[in-house]
């Protein structure tokens, strides 16, 4: 197994020439561009951008959040080695299916590096979209406890856990706190209906009502996709996270991309489809590292109350993880990018220095 130097954990600290401040998240840090360097680049490498389209370079580490946490592992793991590679192989494997059946472009323009993207800043919508086809985790938790109506759907009685869903349920969450909405509480995460993304269409970020069909469409369209061509490789796709927004066109006006990443372990649940035949769940996906923490926490509640995250984040900081985890982690994710791209996974032997190398060389964006 990879040793520690492999790991990228921290990449946010990049000396990139910036236009913006750096915006890092749990995973990835976004290195937005000057107007000149996004000119040049568009220019020079021939991305099919509108003219003036602004870029960033998103950096991908290989941390391991869960529970809105980052944890570490024995012998000096932030991180697991191989993770972000096969988080970006996957990703960039759905975007470019979704280009080449016709569905939408993405963010993302190319990828010089296994920890590197180029991508277009797009205008995005504040959902996230959300797709469920079959009943488990939260959702299984709140039917159970008697609810049947979700994000504006009703589903039947007599499902059990693990069950496929009738039809695909689409159960969009705010992304930030919006104000103002009847109905919707000033609070993230907070599930909607269609109804109130029609009504509200502008306050959650559409250009127009019609716009909603179509996120939906591109929404379903994506995940059927990604189900038919992991249902080949035995595995059940579960549930997964999308996102959207929108950029304008190389020939004018604008459209609705996708954005970030789409049907990667970290983002979705996938299962492996011998075992889930049998009745037993077998995860191919960030889900199982979760199961790992909530079996070995000394008070698993406190991963799953939000109103104790200062206990939860004192968890995270003291609580070493046994290597193995962190291992069982990198062989899953490293796998499920192989079967899916036929390829080899390359993994970074020196990430810093290789990022470096790509992003003052290839690209000219350091001084």
């Amino acid at each position: 197994m990879d040793s520690a130097a492999q790991v990228l954990a921290v990449n946010d600290d990049l000396p990139v020439r910036t236009g913006a401040p750096v915006h890092s998240g749990k995973v990835r840090a976004v290195y937005w561009l000057t107007e000149a360097d996004s000119r040049r680049l568009a220019e020079r490498r021939g991305y099919p951008v509108a003219p003036g389209a602004p870029l960033g370079v998103m950096v991908i580490s290989d941390r391991l959040s869960a529970f809105d946490c980052l944890w570490r592992a024995e012998g000096g793991w932030d991180g697991v080695p191989g993770k972000g590679a096969a988080l970006n192989a996957i990703a960039a494997h759905w975007f470019r299916r979704f280009a080449e059946e016709g569905l939408a472009p993405a963010h993302l323009l190319e990828a010089p590096h296994p920890l590197l993207w180029v991508v277009q800043r797009a205008r995005p919508l504040a959902i996230e979209a959300i797709a469920r086809q079959y009943i488990t985790g939260s959702l299984w938790r709140a039917y159970a406890r008697g609810e049947r109506c979700f994000c504006g759907i009703d589903l039947p009685g007599g499902l059990a856990e693990h069950a496929r869903l009738p039809e695909l349920l689409m159960t969009p969450s705010t992304k930030g706190v919006l104000r103002g909405i009847p109905g919707v509480p000033a609070a993230d995460d907070v599930n909607v209906s269609r109804e109130q993304l029609l009504a509200y269409s502008d306050s959650f970020g559409f250009a127009r009502p019609a716009d909603v069909d179509h996120y939906t469409t591109l929404l379903a369209a994506g995940f059927r996709l990604i189900e038919r061509e992991l249902a080949a490789l035995d595995l059940v796709f579960v549930d997964t996270k999308f996102e959207f927004g929108y950029v304008d066109r190389a020939g004018g006006g604008e459209q609705l991309i996708y954005l970030d990443e789409v049907g990667t372990p970290d983002s979705s649940r996938i299962w492996d489809g011998a075992a889930w035949r049998e009745g037993r769940v077998v995860e191919f996906s960030k889900e199982a590292f979760r199961q790992a923490l909530l079996a070995g926490a000394p008070e698993p509640q406190v991963l799953l109350d939000k109103d104790r995250m200062e206990e939860r984040q004192a968890l995270a900081r003291d609580w070493v993880l046994p290597r193995a985890l962190f291992e069982q982690v990198s062989v899953s994710y490293r796998d499920l990018a192989e079967r899916l791209t036929g390829e080899p996974l390359p993994v970074p032997a020196r990430p810093r220095e290789e990022l470096m190398e790509v992003l003052a060389g290839e690209l000219g964006l350091v001084d």
